[in-house]
C-alpha cells in the first residue's frame, strides 16, 4: 500500500506544479487550489508512504515523479520545447530512481 501512496503522492505534486503554472499565467482562486490542494494532499501522501519506505528512496521516486511528470506536462499542454535533450535527461531520472530501488 506504500508504494501506491508514494505514486498518487508524486502525482498530486504534479497537479500542484501545473496550479503553479496557472497561478504565474494569472492568479486565480482555481490556480491557488491546485497549489495549495496538490502540494498539501502531496505531503500527506508522501508522510503514508514512508512509514514503509526508506526515505531515500521514497523522496527519489517522488521528486523523479514529480520532475518527469510536470516536464511532460509542460510539453504536451504548455508548449514547452520538445528537445531530444529533455527525453534523455528525464529517461536518466527514470534510471537512476529504478536503479536506487534495485540497489536498496
Amino acid at each position: 500500500m506504500s508504494w501506491l501512496y508514494l505514486i498518487l503522492a508524486g502525482s498530486t505534486e504534479i497537479i500542484g506544479v501545473v496550479g503553479l503554472k496557472k497561478v504565474s499565467e494569472k492568479s486565480s482562486w482555481f490556480g491557488y487550489l491546485l497549489v495549495i490542494g496538490g502540494f498539501i494532499i502531496s505531503l500527506m501522501l508522501l508522510r503514508l508512504a514512508l512509514e514503509e519506505i526508506p526515505l531515500s528512496i521514497a523522496y527519489a521516486v517522488w521528486m523523479g515523479i514529480g520532475t518527469v511528470g510536470a516536464t511532460l506536462v509542460g510539453i504536451l499542454f504548455f508548449n514547452e520545447s520538445r528537445s531530444p535533450w529533455r527525453v534523455v535527461c528525464m529517461i536518466g531520472i527514470i534510471v537512476s530512481v529504478i536503479g536506487l530501488r534495485v540497489v536498496a
